[in-house]
């Protein structure tokens, strides 16, 4: 077993002037020839951003945000992975791992860990994990290939044992979604149980008769993304390393790769500020920045995406279908796949990035499916 390394977020006086330097010598496209966001994110907008990014963010309040809660890095299977662990001041407390996906970080997940952790009720109470994928954050970059997600499922079960907790709750969404479903298909006989908030279905499984509203909405948002909002995916799950140039080397690129996402996949009516404030997002983009993770975890696309393992989910299972979720289900949709479904929330806000958009009901949903399976 490897040792944890306690471990601070800082961002130097330098990489700061850098970041400032690049964005004040940033060269911008023309404006858009469309009045919505339709071409991509506004460049009015776009400015307004990156100029509060350079003169308004407070990036000493950004670390002190980002350090509010214990920090390590642990060798796992060769490779250094950061995390954030908070155990609980209930003893008897479940163990719980939350892994996040794209474009997110573990900086999603701030805001729900203390209410997880230290609950009134103890039985309500989680030892929080919250790893960052290989190729995020301050977790090492990948040097070879074979770092997909059945991989990183059973680092983070060994991760989990390493620290002491041999059985435990797993959560996820987006790309942490597919590594808990991973995790319940490789060492289910080491979870209590698993919750998504983004479960991948097989929709040619489903019953697609009688609908009701809400599925016919969700089939609308499916379309849509397919149609329009699958380029991001296309480039990353097939050139990473080409995308990554640009990215690394241009802030205001970085920025708006994501900030678009932001706009496209939370729960807003046309501007993301509704669903999140700019220090929530650029505190998520600083984290690509500062740390040249663009391409990196842009690669697990590449590893990943054209080989998710569709087979069923047999342990204990949650899941909770936001409304503004990119790929939403219904209940009897889920139980295609998830065969001990012991939960099923269908909450009435929210979008694809559940606990930084809505903490107070992710955190509800989270406590709900794990009270069935305590």
């Amino acid at each position: 077993m490897s040792q944890a390394e306690p471990f601070i977020i800082e961002w130097s006086d330098a990489a700061i002037a850098d970041l400032r330097e690049r964005l004040a010598r940033t060269r911008w496209p023309e404006p858009e020839t469309v009045d919505d966001w339709s071409q991509g994110v506004p460049v009015a907008y776009q400015r307004e951003v990156c100029d509060y990014w350079a003169d308004g963010y407070d990036f000493a309040a950004a670390q002190a945000r980002l350090n509010r809660f214990p920090q390590f890095r642990r060798e796992v299977d060769g490779l250094g992975i950061h995390y954030l662990h908070q155990p609980s001041r209930h003893p008897d407390a479940m163990p719980l791992v939350l892994t996040h996906g794209w474009p997110g970080t573990f900086v999603e997940f701030l805001e729900v860990v203390e209410a997880l952790a230290d609950p009134d009720d103890p039985a309500d109470a989680f030892h929080v994990v919250v790893p960052s994928l290989p190729g995020y954050a301050y977790s090492d970059k990948p040097t070879t290939p074979g770092w997909n997600v059945p991989r990183i499922a059973r680092a983070w079960d060994t991760l989990m044992h390493d620290l002491g907790y041999a059985r435990y709750g797993a959560q996820g969404g987006d790309w942490g979604a597919m590594v808990t479903t991973s995790i319940g298909q490789q060492r289910a006989a080491n979870l209590t149980g698993i919750h998504v908030n983004m479960p991948v279905v097989n929709f040619a499984e489903c019953d697609m008769t009688d609908l009701t509203d809400r599925e016919t909405a969700a089939l609308a948002r499916v379309g849509e993304h397919a149609q329009w909002g699958m380029g991001y995916s296309a480039e990353q799950s097939t050139r990473p390393q080409t995308l990554g140039y640009g990215l690394t080397d241009s802030p205001a690129g970085q920025c708006a790769w994501i900030l678009e996402k932001f706009w496209a996949w939370t729960d807003n009516d046309g501007h993301p500020e509704q669903a999140l404030t700019k220090d929530h997002m650029l505190d998520n983009i600083s984290l690509y920045w500062f740390t040249a993770t663009a391409a990196s975890s842009a690669r697990l696309y590449w590893e990943s995406f054209k080989s998710v393992d569709m087979n069923p989910i047999d342990c204990p299972s949650g899941v909770s279908s936001f409304p503004k979720e990119i790929l939403g289900v219904s209940e009897r949709w889920a139980r295609t796949r998830f065969t001990d479904l012991r939960w099923f929330g269908a909450p009435s806000r929210g979008g694809h990035f559940a606990a930084f958009e809505q903490p107070q009901i992710f955190v509800d949903e989270v406590r709900g499916f794990f009270r069935t399976v305590r």
